[in-house]
């Protein structure tokens, strides 16, 4: 009876990875959506859920559990497409794991074994978010938030927490190099990316210093930071690039995605805004260009968002979210766009450098209010009546 269980587990499983994904028919003409998502807890390997010994588990039961697979980096290697997915277990912690893909939209399998990270002199109590980024010095870094519990933390606080960016590099995703978490004297740092170039010979680092470790207080905002050695990672003369504004997708808070993207017209860059509702907090991305010799200088801003939650995506673990932290482009100049929907699983969209320059160069900007709204649109009608 057990060996009929552990088939059909197996079975299930196998049915899962070798589904072939489909392209959904929405149409906006900047990306298209797939059907079915390329990650969820089902895909994470039987044998890191379950006890596969009849003996020591005749009752088949999962001994370790899987909330959620999502906020997953993503980077081309060897014609493979491989992600570092967030892994959430019932136990609320998080791991990160590295699954491939032969073509960038299905049949994504896990690696044998999740990633070890190093750790620090100071233990990491959850780890999340990774960015990746193939730098000009040759190493893969990967950037991620680091979570410990609030030292200052009145006695009975067991919420309050410290976020900091965590920091490891690599040649081949396999072994990893721990070094020193970020230093900023900004505040609390989450959604750190590294800017795949040098410049004027020092690590361009975008930031998102907050006061505290939910609440962006006073700050806020897409930072751009540089540090001389990331063997001492400090980060200094930061300024804001991307502010949070009133009454917008970003109104809350906002932060950087994956490393942005080099193109003739400039690097393309891809966020999350974050505004408040009465059903909680809604995540959705957006882009903008900034400037290929000033990195500081935003050239193209696109007004409001370029992916929202759509049907199912609605519904998860924290709902009406979206986070990017992943992309892939290909030699042809297709671009894969990785996403996790309401922090419970993984899904691609797909689009090309040259639709999304397009989309950030000519959708209007965001004239901060209803008036300017309606203008645009008018404008848009009468270029229509004209033709």
């Amino acid at each position: 009876m057990i060996q009929k269980k552990i088939k059909l587990l197996e079975d299930q499983y196998e049915s899962l990875i070798k589904r072939k994904n489909e392209k959904l028919k929405d149409y906006n003409g900047i990306y298209v959506r797939y059907k079915y998502p390329i990650i969820t807890p089902g895909h994470v390997p039987l044998n890191w859920r379950y006890d596969l010994n009849p003996e020591t588990n005749p009752y088949c039961i999962q001994r370790i559990g899987v909330n959620s697979t999502f906020n997953a980096g993503a980077i081309k290697i060897n014609n493979k497409y491989i992600i570092v997915v967030r892994v959430e277990g019932w136990d609320r912690k998080s791991f990160f794991a590295i699954a491939e893909s032969p073509n960038g939209t299905d049949n994504f399998r896990f690696w044998e074994r999740p990633v070890t990270m190093p750790e620090t002199e100071d233990p990491d109590i959850n780890v999340y978010d990774m960015r990746l980024t193939l730098h000009e010095d040759g190493w893969i870094y990967g950037i991620f938030c680091t979570e410990r519990k609030d030292p200052e933390a009145p006695a009975g606080d067991t919420s309050s927490a410290v976020a900091k960016a965590g920091i490891a590099r690599t040649r081949d995703l396999k072994e990893w190099e721990r070094l020193p978490d970020l230093i900023s004297n900004t505040g609390q740092q989450r959604n750190v990316v590294l800017h795949p170039e040098f410049v004027n010979n020092k690590y361009a680092l975008y930031t998102r210093p907050q006061e505290g470790f939910i609440d962006v207080g006073t700050g806020g905002g897409i930072g751009l930071g540089y540090v001389e050695n990331m063997e001492n990672p400090e980060v200094k003369n930061e300024v804001i690039i991307n502010q949070k504004a009133y009454h917008t997708i970003y109104e809350l808070k906002n932060g950087l995605g994956p490393a942005p993207l080099k193109t003739d017209e400039g690097w393309i860059h891809l966020a999350h805004g974050v505004r408040n509702t009465a059903a909680g907090l809604r995540y959705v991305l957006y882009m903008f260009m900034t400037d290929l010799k000033d990195i500081s200088k935003v050239i193209y801003f696109p007004a409001g968002y370029f992916m929202a939650p759509m049907y199912g995506e609605r519904i998860g673990d924290v709902s009406n979210v979206l986070f990017s932290n992943g992309w892939i482009t290909d030699d042809d100049g297709t671009v894969y766009i990785y996403y996790a929907s309401s922090d419970t699983r993984m899904h691609v969209a797909q689009s090309s450098i040259e639709r999304l320059v397009d989309y950030i160069k000519n959708t209007p900007p965001d004239g901060f209010c209803t008036g300017k709204s309606v203008e645009n649109i008018n404008n848009l009608i009468d270029k229509n009546l004209n033709q």
